[in-house]
């Protein structure tokens, strides 16, 4: 074989890799800031391999993905692909419904919610299908190998996980990393002394499948996935066919002296070889939400075969650079940096003897005592200790360089399962190993899907977010049909729970759940959003507003006249939330709750600022919008200084305007004569729906409702800080929104806090060993809500406002930068700070059309003007002290 096209040999085809600077970085340098740190790790550690799922290391090229299971003995990568779910097309329609709606309508008017409720459980839909994994690849090395010097880690600056240990003399190595410019996983594996490699490497699946080991060094898996959602009974014999799947892994071995032969047909056995590449490539079936798998018209082998030919011809070295290359012109747009406090030491002094003394957290994993006690060592960097240690230290030594990592590694998991092309992150990403997954990983648009999402504009990944513009398009052209015949309604809805499929009737079982249509209009709100941070007038027409005028549409057709003089939603749910009823039953269904009005309001004002911008104004929609927005129930506080969630009965005088400087409408004043808000059987729970309006809303703020704001701290002090970890990432933003900065660190605590597999249930949020986010169990949303929320704490934006620092823990971070964040008017954000105090600012924009006209920090206040192309260089009164092109 041509050594210059050997996957397994550099030789000859060496490439020398320049990482290109980034915006933020040239722009610092420009300023005479110093540079990042080339030392400073970004690295998820481990001091043995995987005994959990959520011990495995995750890489991924948004549609393949993969754990890392780092045995010394064997090793496992745990395989998914982003299409490969059950089931097909589905009807999301219900004939029923308009008399059902009806009835609950009446019962909901007469104030009967215990009956509305139980009525309401038919207009209940299917359950949603469930997400599959692929499979496995599985090498064999041996038994009872005694090794020494074991260590795992990945690497957020390179996105490879390696693999290191030695046996007596022989250091071994593996590094993996999911390549998205060649679509395939690749595993190096080599020795420092030549002929050491030798296992058993196959690929298992549970699902129903063949496999083929051929003479060319590759191991192909064909199958398919159950055509319906696995039911307790499949004594049914018809059963429809469901998506196809080929996996091919491809061996390409060094050394003069290696062999490969096959074993049962099913196994490829490695002998001698000096290193080895595996190669895994894999494609489905899958052609869109629309198409039966029946009818697809595409093979998965032959995807698969295409895709490996091309990964084949490049060399090692070649496919890393490319993947590097790929990777870090994403990942290194934005860089943090945190100070340690002046009693870090001491602290960590101090865990060293509580280690010593016995004393552990009881709520520690057992299975993690050792990896921590035997890996504390003051002479060890922070960074190069097993996380999972650091996450035990947490609680004492506060490192900030560990929320560095969390943030990073939040970045990290969204450029890893989500590129354009490619399907949705769903609720664990890409990454699951079971074919029951919790909650069937289903992409649920009542806080998870949105929360998956928060960070791809403020960390400066918009394009990430391309597969949900596509999802959301997939969802119009379904919605349309549930909208038309489930409530009689024009434009397009979708509910609480989705799918592969698009799925957009209600869920299956209770309406607490079930009965919530504003997963699409919550949808619809991100579309206005991108066109916020980038301007991009293009996308706004062609993609955003077309499916936002669709959204309020419906949203105009579903608003009904209500017994209080306004328009209002009936029936209405506040997200898996009871009330108590005025009888004292418990109940769920009502009219008008917070989050509706909050929703709906966001999407009203899209759509007008849309028209204004893009000369529809004059259209039919708008009008309505328009006519609607004065006659929609306020905000409403209750008698204990609370956002009431619900209400029951009110009589309300308030005045709405509109705001030129944050382009939202607001209240400028709320009076109640009488309140009654129906009692909370649960004041603990873990959504903060009725909170919408602060964030990621904007219809609430502290310069412009000040009274309300004051409302949403007590509700967040009533709630509670405990909660999943979604909960908590979504609370941390609320109080960062509050410039409350002391309690959005405290969720920070509250968050890095280590969960053991083998108990998770026994509380609520928390970190893996990974740093996967628990639910518990794991769920991926948190993960990406904490740096979204942490980059609030930094920068805040509207579209004509910047905040910087405005929630800033001096105490716990005095000396900082962060570069490369993003705001809305498409500028980015370089931030240094001192002694806790801003030091300088640099802003610069890529768009024309940015309306930013003020600077914020603290109590000052500076009018600025903002060229394209320029950047600004702010101090710390804010005061311009120099401009340069970019």
């Amino acid at each position: 074989m041509d050594c210059d096209r050997d996957c397994g040999s550099d030789a000859g085809a060496e490439w020398v890799w320049v990482r290109r600077p980034v915006e933020a970085e040239a722009a610092a340098a420009a300023a005479g800031w110093p540079a990042d740190e080339e030392a400073r790790p970004l690295k998820v550690v481990f001091a043995s391999p995987a005994t959990y799922f959520t011990d495995a290391a995750p890489i991924g090229n948004g549609r393949l993905g993969a754990m890392v299971w780092g045995g010394v003995e064997s090793e496992r990568l745990q395989l998914n692909h982003d299409t490969l779910w059950t089931g097909g097309p589905g009807n999301y329609t219900n004939p029923k419904a308009p008399a059902v709606l009806s009835n609950v309508r009446s019962l909901v008017y007469n104030g009967k919610y215990p009956e509305a409720t139980s009525a309401a459980y038919d207009l209940s839909g299917d359950q949603t299908q469930v997400y599959q994994p692929l499979g496995d690849i599985n090498m064999i090395f041996g038994k009872h190998i005694k090794h020494t010097n074991y260590k795992r880690e990945l690497d957020l600056h390179t996105a490879t996980v390696n693999v290191t240990y030695s046996v007596d003399e022989v250091l071994y190595s593996r590094e993996h990393f999911a390549s998205n410019p060649h679509q395939v996983i690749v595993t190096k594996i080599s020795a420092n002394k030549p002929g050491n490699i030798s296992f058993t490497v196959s690929l298992t699946t549970p699902l129903d499948h063949k496999i083929l080991v051929t003479d060319a060094n590759e191991i192909i898996m064909e199958g398919s996935c159950p055509g319906e959602r696995p039911q307790n009974d499949n004594s049914a014999s018809d059963h429809p066919i469901g998506i196809k799947f080929c996996a091919i892994l491809y061996l390409q071995t060094n050394g003069a002296n290696s062999k490969v032969e096959v074993i049962k047909d099913k196994m490829l056995k490695l002998d001698g070889a000096d290193s080895v590449v595996l190669i895994l490539a894999a494609g489905t079936s899958f052609e869109g939400p629309f198409i039966k798998p029946s009818e697809s018209k595409l093979d998965p082998k032959v995807s698969a075969f295409t895709t490996l030919s091309v990964a084949r011809s490049m060399s090692y070295s070649q496919l890393k650079a490319y993947h590097m290359d790929d990777y870090q012109s994403l990942f290194h747009r934005v860089s943090l940096q945190l100070s340690q406090g002046s009693n870090y030491q001491l602290a960590d002094n101090r865990i060293g003897q509580s280690a010593q003394a016995g004393s552990q957290d009881a709520t520690v994993s057992n299975y993690a005592f050792p990896i921590a006690d035997c890996t504390r060592s003051a002479v060890l960097n922070d960074s190069v200790k097993p996380t999972v240690d650091r996450i035990i230290t947490f609680k004492d030594n506060e490192d900030p360089s560990l929320v560095e990592l969390l943030f990073q590694f939040g970045r990290y998991l969204l450029i890893s399962c989500s590129r354009p092309g490619t399907q949705i992150s769903n609720l664990q990403g890409i990454w699951s190993n079971d074919p029951s997954p919790p909650w069937d990983a289903a992409p649920h648009p009542n806080i998870n899907l949105q929360m998956n999402y928060w960070p791809a504009l403020p960390c400066n990944l918009s394009e990430c977010q391309e597969p949900l513009f596509d999802f959301i398009g997939s969802l119009s052209v379904n919605g349309a049909k549930t909208a038309k015949v489930n409530y009689e309604a024009s434009g397009w809805v979708s509910h609480q729970v989705t799918d592969l499929w698009a799925k957009t009737s209600p869920d299956a079982g209770d309406p607490v759940w079930a009965l919530w249509p504003m997963g699409g209009p919550w949808l619809a709100t991100h579309l206005w959003e991108h066109y916020g941070f980038t301007l991009d007038k293009q996308f706004l027409e062609k993609t955003a507003y077309p499916l936002l005028e669709g959204s309020s549409s419906f949203l105009l057709d579903w608003l009904i006249q209500g017994h209080r003089e306004y328009l209002e939603t009936n029936p209405s749910t506040s997200p898996e939330h009871y009330f108590i009823a005025p009888d004292g039953k418990k109940a769920c269904v009502s009219y008008s709750t917070t989050m509706d009005m909050s929703i709906i309001r966001e999407v009203f004002s899209a759509v007008i600022l849309s028209a204004d911008i893009l000369g529809k104004s004059d259209t039919n929609v708008v009008q309505r919008i328009k006519k609607a927005l004065p006659n929609l129930p306020p905000v409403k506080v209750a008698r204990d200084g609370t956002i009431m969630e619900w209400v029951s009965a009110c009589c309300y005088i308030f005045c709405l305007s509109f705001s030129l400087l944050t382009d939202v409408f607001f209240y400028t004043s709320v009076f109640y004569v009488q309140a009654q808000d129906f009692q909370d059987p649960e004041v603990h729970h873990r959504h903060v729906s009725h909170l919408f309006g602060l964030y990621p809303g904007h219809t609430m703020s502290l310069e412009q409702t000040p009274d309300l704001c004051k409302a949403v701290a007590n509700s967040l002090y009533k709630r509670g800080d405990e909660g999943p970890g979604w909960s908590t990432s979504w609370k941390m933003a609320l109080w960062a929104h509050l410039h409350n900065s002391d309690h959005a660190y405290k969720m920070i605590l509250q968050l890095i806090t280590l969960v053991d597999p083998k108990h998770e249930v026994s509380r609520e949020g928390g970190l893996y060993s990974n740093l996967f986010t628990a639910h518990p169990p794991f769920q991926i949303d948190a993960n990406f809500g904490f740096p979204a929320a942490l980059s609030e704490m930094l920068v805040q934006s509207t579209g004509t406002d910047l905040y910087l620092l405005p929630a800033l823990p001096r105490n716990k971070w005095p000396h900082g930068c962060v570069k490369g964040l993003k705001a809305r008017g498409g500028v980015t954000v370089n931030i240094s700070w001192k002694e806790g105090s801003l030091h300088e600012a640099l802003l610069w924009s890529s768009s024309s059309l940015n309306s930013l006209a003020k600077l914020h920090y603290g109590d000052q206040t500076a009018t600025i003007s903002i060229s394209s192309g320029q950047v600004y260089r702010f101090s710390r009164e804010l005061k311009c002290l120099k401009t340069w092109p970019l």
